[in-house]
């Protein structure tokens, strides 16, 4: 069996987990249970903030340099995954980099508009509560989709990516030359 290491660090995993229970309670509460799915939507709206700066000074694995990508390279990936011959990544792979961004986008938007909706100057107001929900509904798709990949993602690479992101330990890379398409998935430094 090959060598573990440390990929995702607690801020990471806890706050991961903790937006699938804040979502899905904010989910399940909509309409029923006002405070509760509030108070749900504040815990989702303060992990996206601090998931944000994370970003920026978190760990090598957290950080949106280490698996944000461009278009074509995330196009490229989902081919190869169709292919089942993509490329195995330490961290987030690039379709992952990307629903990372999609996932907090949604959650910011929903989580933004319900947070309108109880200040005096947009109570009652139709549009956003229309954002609201729409935001809701597609972050779930969004949800449901990244489930299926980290299940493809774990068939394909023959490892539990939902395990790794509880103990935040992924099997080592092989020590092979970098493919020369890595080269093209690194971030642009600046000088």
């Amino acid at each position: 069996m090959s060598a573990e290491v440390k990929v995702w660090d607690p801020l990471v995993r806890i706050g991961h987990w903790t937006l699938v229970a804040a979502f899905a309670i904010a989910w399940l509460t909509a309409e029923e249970l006002d405070r509760v799915h509030e108070w749900a939507g504040y815990v989702v709206l303060g992990y996206v903030a601090v998931r944000l700066a994370w970003g920026f000074v978190g760990g090598r694995h957290a950080r949106f340099a280490d698996f944000v990508r461009g278009p074509g390279v995330v196009l490229g990936y989902l081919v190869d995954t169709a292919r089942l011959r993509a490329r195995r990544h330490l961290g987030h792979n690039p379709a992952g980099g990307a629903m990372i961004l999609a996932l907090l986008a949604g959650l910011a938007i929903t989580g933004l508009t319900g947070f309108a909706m109880t200040t005096d100057a947009f109570w009652g107001v139709e549009w956003v509560e229309e954002v609201h929900e729409g935001a809701a509904e597609a972050t779930l798709v969004l949800v449901v989709l990244h489930v299926l990949g980290v299940l493809v993602a774990s068939l394909e690479h023959g490892e539990n990516l939902v395990r790794a992101m509880v103990t935040g330990r992924k099997r080592a890379l092989e020590s092979s030359p970098e493919p020369a398409t890595a080269a093209a998935e690194r971030p642009a430094t600046s000088t």
